[in-house]
């Protein structure tokens, strides 16, 4: 079988599908399965559609396009702020889309216009977090300017907290979006069918909280995908963190000195390493490296250290087991390295059912 490869565990997948939908079902939350960090990956895409999430979500327009036009019959939101020079597959392509720029939901009201297709529209409130979003005493003032525009329809608000400064969602600021969601509606007269409180980073509020308030909607990703709480990246209990499995093979091992020998300048990537003093060691390289993966981000199931990685290769030190040029290692992988392996060509893809 090719190597590198990600080896895709679908069932396990699907009942953290599930775990999550018997949380918030109960609670009357709905949820978007967020598809960005597995590319729009069709087969993964369609375990999301056949359990019934409300629809798929990503920040990349192509992804959504691959998938819509895959024939996965679903709704789609677009997650990231749609760029002007997109607008027209935006429209074509996602039934929704978060927003922030009057000037991007104008142009989509005129392209919507144009195509004779109503576009919805969720505006994103900046709570903290310092990525996107409209300052909350402006809110009123962009509501109003959307309610004006033909072809769009505000469907509803929204924040997104923990990604950018790590700002957590805590009771405090989901009250202060159920707040805001509240005293809009009384002044415009609206009813929201979303108000969409967050990322994964919201599990564990949701599973301690009493109080949701006005609160219906989620986008989920890395929870369902890796099994951890984003705001400690501690395994949640009851969900698989062992879906995705990278597998390298071993290309050298040999036993080497510990410490390189000579002047040392920058590495490859512009980093001065340092390396303890212990003699000869058992090194061995594999075949996968920065431009397949975040090496930083990779956990070997094995006992080896990852001593580091170049863009082709990976550097390992093994104290008790001795490594076989041909051998296969596993390794888990954080939300980053998933990021990077789907995104790389390099990386096969292997799905079991």
């Amino acid at each position: 079988m090719t190597n590198p490869r990600i080896e895709i565990d679908l069932n396990k997948l699907s009942k953290n599908v599930q775990t999550v939908k018997n949380l918030f079902d109960p609670k009357g939350i709905q949820f978007s399965a967020v598809t960005k960090a597995v590319s729009g990956s069709i087969e993964i895409a369609n375990v999301f559609h056949d359990l019934g999430v409300h629809s798929l979500a990503d920040s990349r327009i192509i992804n959504i396009q691959k998938m819509r036009q895959a024939g996965l019959n679903s709704q789609y939101l677009l997650i990231r702020s749609p760029m002007l020079s997109e607008i027209e597959k935006v429209v074509e392509f996602a039934d929704f889309s978060l927003n922030t720029e009057l000037s991007v939901i104008d142009a989509l009201s005129k392209q919507a216009l144009k195509t004779g297709k109503a576009h919805k529209i969720i505006l994103i409130i900046d709570l903290g977090d310092l990525r996107e979003g409209i300052l909350p005493n402006e809110i009123e003032w962009m509501v109003d300017k959307v309610l004006h525009l033909q072809g769009v329809r505000l469907v509803g608000i929204g924040t997104n907290l923990a990604c950018f400064a790590g700002v957590a969602p805590t009771q405090e600021k989901m009250s202060e979006l159920s707040l805001l969601a509240k005293d809009i509606q009384d002044k415009f007269d609206l009813q929201f069918e979303l108000i969409s409180g967050g990322n994964s980073a919201n599990y564990q509020w949701i599973k301690k909280t009493n109080d949701l308030g006005g609160i219906n909607h989620m986008r989920i990703g890395e929870t369902i995908l890796l099994g951890r709480d984003t705001l400690t990246r501690k395994p949640i209990p009851g969900l698989h963190t062992d879906v995705f499995t990278l597998i390298a093979e071993v290309i050298e091992s040999k036993t080497k000195p510990s410490q390189p020998s000579g002047e040392i300048a920058q590495n490859a990537f512009g980093k001065t390493p340092s390396f303890d003093k212990l003699g000869d060691v058992h090194r061995a390289l594999l075949a996968i490296g920065e431009q397949d993966v975040d090496t930083k981000s990779i956990m070997p199931r094995s006992k080896i250290n990852i001593l580091g990685g170049t863009s082709d290769h990976l550097v390992i030190h093994s104290e008790k087991i001795k490594i076989k040029v041909g051998e296969e290692l596993k390794f888990d992988l954080n939300y980053s390295a998933l990021l990077r392996a789907f995104t790389s060509p390099y990386v096969q893809k292997v799905f079991l059912k």
